[in-house]
């Protein structure tokens, strides 16, 4: 259902926003995008940092992001990595 995104951990209303400036506007289509590629397209378009993909990580999961466990953080910033225009910083 459109609009569902606020009804997730770690997504308001501002963040809502910006996905749907992505054309994510329901928590269905963030779950089939997945957090690392919704966060490529919001990089892209917007500033953005890293807290961003744990927060779309952590509400993928039901988990608050500064609670996103070590391994999935170092997962995903290992596929980060992995692209040509990777951020220089990680925090």
């Amino acid at each position: 259902m459109p609009g569902d995104l606020i009804k997730l951990r770690n997504i308001g209303a501002k963040t809502a926003a910006k996905l749907s400036g992505i054309g994510i506007t329901s928590a269905a289509q963030l779950e089939a995008v997945g957090a690392l590629e919704a966060y490529r397209r919001l990089r892209a378009q917007r500033d953005v940092n890293i807290a961003m993909l744990w927060a779309l990580q952590g509400a993928l999961l039901g988990l608050p992001w500064y609670d996103l466990p070590p391994d999935i953080k170092q997962a995903l910033l290992d596929n980060l990595a992995r692209e040509p225009d990777a951020p220089d910083e990680q925090f």
